[in-house]
C-alpha cells in the first residue's frame, strides 16, 4: 500500500481479497470519524493555531468542517458501528431522538446510506403533505458566510438543513401572497 493506491500480490485469492476490501472499507469509514475527533480537538485546544494545521493536513475545509459537526453531533458512545459514517452524517440536523429513531431503522432494515436519505425525504414530504413528483431546484450559489449563518439558524431551531430552507422560503412566500391578497 502506498499513498496512491494498492497492489495485490498476483496469487492473491479471492477471500484475501474480499478481506482487504473489507479493512479497506472500516479504515475508509473510520478515518472520516477519526478526522472529525481530531478537528473536534483541535477547535477545542489550539483555536489559535487550528486553521493553519487543516491547511498543512491538506484536505478540502468544508469536508474537514463537515467530518467535525457530525463529530460533534454524535459523541462516541451515540456511534452506530454497523452503520457509516455517511448514515450519522444524513441524520446529523436531526434532534437526538431522532437520531436515533432513524439510526435504528437503518440499522435493523439494513438500510443503505441512500435508502436512508430516501426514507427521510419521503417521511419529510408525508409531513408537508406533498405528494406529487418532486422538481428539482435551481442551483443557487451563494457566499459561505450566508450559507454558515443559514445553517447555524437551522440548527438553533433544531431543524435538518433543507427542511429548514423549503420552510422559510414558504414562509417568505406566504408572507408576500397574504400582502398581495389584502391590496
Amino acid at each position: 500500500m502506498s499513498t496512491v493506491g494498492l497492489t495485490f500480490p498476483v496469487n492473491t485469492t479471492y477471500e484475501e481479497w474480499l478481506r482487504a476490501g473489507a479493512q479497506i472499507s472500516r479504515i475508509v469509514n473510520s478515518s472520516a470519524w477519526c478526522l472529525g475527533d481530531w478537528l473536534v480537538r483541535g477547535q477545542d485546544r489550539y483555536t489559535d493555531r487550528y486553521r493553519r494545521a487543516i491547511d498543512d493536513v491538506g484536505l478540502d475545509y468544508q469536508t474537514l468542517r463537515n467530518y467535525a459537526w457530525v463529530a460533534r453531533r454524535f459523541p462516541q458512545e451515540r456511534r452506530r458501528a454497523p452503520l457509516s459514517f455517511g448514515h450519522h452524517a444524513e441524520v446529523a440536523a436531526l434532534p437526538g431522538p431522532e437520531q436515533d429513531y432513524w439510526l435504528n431503522q437503518a440499522d435493523n432494515r439494513g438500510w443503505s446510506r441512500n435508502q436512508l436519505r430516501r426514507q427521510l425525504r419521503e417521511s419529510r414530504r408525508r409531513e408537508h403533505g406533498e405528494t406529487g413528483p418532486l422538481v428539482p431546484l435551481p442551483r443557487l450559489v451563494v457566499g459561505r458566510e450566508r450559507i454558515d449563518r443559514w445553517r447555524s439558524a437551522a440548527l438553533r431551531e433544531k431543524s435538518e438543513f433543507s427542511s429548514w430552507l423549503v420552510a422559510k422560503l414558504d414562509q417568505a412566500a406566504a408572507n408576500v401572497l397574504t400582502e398581495f391578497d389584502t391590496d
